[in-house]
């Protein structure tokens, strides 16, 4: 069937360059056209009135009001003539009566979220003398009423028999017990079928909703007097999201509903008599911040007029340029949105006074709608969809697998939160992370389940005598943005690396060795920069609570606000935390049972300043930061604590300390002799690397990057295609555990270094094998931490069985004779004669302590970033590489 042609937005102008009134329909009929796939981004018009000339309020209100049949869902509003229109809400009011007329020859819009929440601000549960309970019931009863759920007469039922008995209480389960018990399952949100809105109350960002634990405290905390206490621009903001998800659920676009499809025009607003400072300048405000700050898009348009530019952007556009000025704007967004720019969504534009008056005789064009597609017609029958559905349903059957489901088999418990899937798995029944080029951390993951697998057949088979536990790995298995063919997972994928090594050696022990430890790890997603931890951290209670095996977690991979709540969370729970790479100062604060294999920040700064004293000999430094997308210093523990060393430990030599964000130019660094330091996170490395590229032939002449850039440097897919011919020296946490370091104490007969070479160098466990036949690919500085946080907590346990069964070698190994905390203990025990002998240098700790001391640190050097095949040379360390006194920092 051939596809009717669609009609355009409005009415055609005559032919030629668009002139007198045409500019501004033309303008509109361009951004409100929805497209036929995806939606557009789309501004806030604020157009400033010509000083002399036509109208343009009066030219917009005949536009959107002319037209029959099909028009576009449109709001005008004249602030100057309704001064009861005085704040948000009343605007939002207003906005929601005129858009919820069925008034433009299509299905009205329906509002769910915002009426609600509307509803509840008009309420008042001054109860006088009654108790906070009576408050909450008057609530709960005006909610239910509310809803309709309620009927306000009940038929009675006359007589004493028995049947009439029956059917009063027949009567009264269906008017009141059946609906009461619907209204309480949809309000606490716990059932997907029920409870939509509810559920999204709780789980948006404005008020902190989960201060209040359900949906009815949320709710009193809205209604009169209640809410004084709460901030009112977070009240605001609240009411426009709500409003806002409205339309997005309305101009949402389903398979299975073609009624979704004809929709096919954007709802705009008419804001007339806009002040700056007034109410209309409120909302142009609060929409711009609700769109940064939620990160979702809306299909509203607002049209504001006003006499004079806002201040977050008073430079203003010629309205004749407004298609190239709605282009920037539009190319700029997504930087300006990431930066929560006052004006991110701002479209500043000034009529001409020739631009808003009509030519005579020719009135501006009607405001309509673009006709449907012909499969989203009402005049297509029934079968057409279920013959749709049948297809898709036998498709899905046959070719459909969620990448974030639970499994019937293993230990698996997920949550899609924000679109990432979020909890824990043990087998391969779930696998972490579905986006193109991670196969890699995919294949590790396998890796892991299968030994899993594996350990459990041995423990079986050794009638479980030998000792068993779980580790958990916690790490950020999701939400970077990826090209397909970049792996953007490396520092994750490592330290699962050195899990599966620990288990691989464990694996290869005697089958007759009942002292050997066995080990079983479950792999779980915090989310990206951790943001998710806590709901995983609650998930991973539950398995410790029913699984006496688990005995530890490892990982967490950035120090983050959010992962020292984790780290409070896991103490409060009750397991010791063995963190591989996290570096910030103090976060041993956040926990008692936590223990840091890496060394801390001031460590880290320590060497750095030592070496640009003794080996550079230069008199100061130059210093950038940065904390990674969507993050501040505040958040990033990481960079805030490194940034306060490094103020510390060099004071006055540090001449600038600055914030180094995309775009910045660093032009003044060039031919700099001092240090130049970058202190921020390995995401930011390349643009900065982008930056000094304009240097040329006179690039700063030593540069120093942060443990961070780590990740960066491990990265192959980066730094092939690294701008720049810089040559660069960053911190490694782990350069004893090189692949001809490694060779080196293997020929010393070091048995610890001796025996992870082997373990890395297997053809049957890591892919592709490490360090073999001279030439194999590097171990990465993570695999040997990761391994020496689990082999810690190995040996631990392996100690603790021992002695449980000194009497009685034979015996089975009872999972619930240790406890977490207890191997919290021995591994302290343990440590506390000569510390422990890991393969990335010896481990130790100071009493009531988690940071390690003494630990070995390094500088290693490129002299090209983009020479992948070249390895780095260290050129300085600091810490121990042994048990032993510190020998202190020196050259390599």
């Amino acid at each position: 069937m051939r596809e009717p042609v669609t009609p355009p937005l409005a009415r055609p102008v005559p032919d030629g360059p668009p002139t007198g009134g045409a500019e501004l329909p033309s303008l509109l009929t361009r951004l409100l056209r929805r497209p036929r796939r995806g939606d557009r981004r789309l501004p806030v018009l604020w157009l400033v009135r010509a000083a002399t000339g036509g109208d343009p309020g009066a030219l917009l209100r005949r536009f959107v009001g002319q037209g029959a049949g099909r028009r576009v869902p449109h709001a005008v509003l004249d602030l100057t003539a309704r001064p009861d229109v005085a704040d948000v809400p009343a605007v939002l009011r207003e906005l929601h009566r005129q858009l919820s007329l069925e008034a433009f020859g299509a299905a009205r819009l329906r509002f769910r979220h915002y009426p609600l929440a509307d509803w509840l601000m008009h309420q008042s549960l001054d109860v006088g003398a009654d108790t906070a309970a009576s408050g909450r019931a008057t609530l709960v009863r005006r909610l239910r009423d509310w809803r309709g759920r309620r009927s306000v007469e009940e038929p009675q039922v006359s007589g004493e028999s028995v049947v009439g008995t029956a059917l009063q209480v027949l009567l009264w389960l269906l008017r009141r017990a059946v609906p009461s018990a619907v209204f309480r399952v949809a309000v606490s949100g716990r059932v997907p079928v029920v409870g939509g809105q509810y559920r999204w109350f709780m789980r948006q960002q404005y008020l902190a909703p989960r201060q209040s634990v359900t949906f009815l405290g949320f709710a009193e905390r809205l209604t009169a007097g209640w809410r004084d206490g709460e901030q009112p621009a977070q009240v605001d903001k609240l009411l426009l999201h709500a409003f806002l998800e409205d339309l997005r659920q309305a101009y949402r676009r389903r398979v299975w509903r073609p009624g979704d499809w004809r929709r096919t025009a954007y709802p705009v607003l008419l804001l007339d008599g806009v002040t700056v400072d007034g109410v209309g300048h409120t909302l142009a405000r609060l929409l711009n911040d609700v769109r940064n700050e939620t990160g979702r898009n809306d299909p509203l348009l607002v049209v504001a007029l006003a006499t004079a530019p806002p201040p977050e952007l008073p430079g203003t556009r010629p309205l004749r340029e407004a298609d190239d000025a709605c282009d920037e704007w539009a190319e700029a967004l997504p930087e300006t949105r990431r930066l929560r720019r006052a004006a991110a969504w701002l479209v500043t534009l000034r009529p001409d006074d020739d631009d808003v008056t009509p030519p005579p005789g020719l009135a501006p064009p009607a405001l309509v709608a673009p006709d449907p597609p012909w499969w989203a017609r009402r005049f297509l029958p029934a079968a057409v969809v279920l013959a749709l559905l049948v297809g898709a349903g036998a498709w899905a059957d046959s070719r459909w697998t969620l990448d974030c489901h639970p499994a019937l088999t293993g230990q698996v418990r997920v949550q899609l939160i924000a679109g990432e899937c979020v909890g824990y798995s043990d087998g391969a029944a779930q696998v972490f992370n579905s986006e193109p080029g991670q196969d890699r951390l995919r294949a590790v993951q396998r890796r892991i389940f299968a030994q899993n697998r594996a350990a459990e057949e041995v423990w079986q088979r050794s009638d479980r005598r030998r000792p068993y536990l779980t580790l958990v790995y916690l790490g950020t298995l999701t939400g970077n943005r990826t090209r397909a063919d970049e792996e953007s997972y490396v520092s994750e994928r490592e330290e699962l690396e050195g899990l599966a090594t620990a288990q691989y050696a464990l694996l290869k022990e005697s089958a007759a060795a009942d002292g050997a430890a066995l080990l079983h790890v479950v792999v779980a997603n915090g989310g990206r920069q951790m943001r998710h931890a806590g709901p995983a951290v609650r998930m991973l209670e539950a398995l410790a609570r029913d699984d006496p095996t688990v005995l530890g977690v490892v990982g967490l991979v950035e120090s983050r606000t959010s992962t020292a709540s984790a780290l409070r969370e896991l103490n409060r729970v009750g397991l010791p935390v063995l963190a591989p790479t996290l570096s910030a100062d103090r976060m041993d604060d956040n926990s008692s049972l936590y223990l840091q294999i890496s060394a801390p920040n001031s460590a880290q700064v320590a060497m750095i300043e030592t070496y640009a004293r003794q080996v550079l000999r230069v008199t100061e430094a130059h210093a950038y930061y940065s904390t990674g997308e969507d993050s501040s210093l505040t958040e990033d523990l990481y960079v805030g604590t490194l940034v306060d060393g490094l103020r510390e430990r060099f004071g006055t030599r540090l001449t600038r300390l600055d914030e180094w964000r995309t775009g910045r130019r660093l032009t003044a660094e060039c031919g700099y002799r001092g240090l130049l330091l970058f202190a921020g996170r390995w995401s930011e490395f390349d643009g900065f690397l982008r930056a000094l590229k304009e240097c040329g032939a006179d690039p700063p002449r030593h540069l120093v990057a942060d443990d961070s850039v780590n990740r960066y440097m491990a990265n192959p897919g980066l730094r092939a295609s690294a701008p720049g011919n810089l040559p660069v020296t960053y911190v490694s946490k782990a350069s004893l555990a090189t692949c001809a370091s490694l060779r080196a104490a293997q020929a010393a007969r070091d048995d610890a270094r001796g025996s992870f070479l082997t373990w890395v160098g297997a053809a049957d466990l890591l892919d592709p094998p490490r360090c073999r036949d001279g030439a194999g690919a590097p171990v990465g500085e993570r695999v040997s931490l990761a391994y020496d946080a689990a082999m810690m907590v190995v040996r631990a346990v392996e100690s603790l069985a021992a002695r449980l069964r000194h009497a009685d070698t034979g015996r089975r190994w009872e999972p619930r004779s240790v406890n977490p905390v207890g191997v919290h203990a021995e591994v302290l025990r343990q440590n506390a004669a000569a510390g422990y002998p890991g393969v990335a240098g010896v481990i130790r700790y100071a009493p009531d302590s988690g940071e390690p001391v003494a630990k070995r640190l390094a500088l290693l050097r490129v002299a090209r970033v983009p020479d992948v095949a070249a390895e780095p040379v260290e050129v300085f360390h600091c810490g121990a590489a042994d048990s032993g006194p510190d020998p202190g920092c020196r050259p390599t």
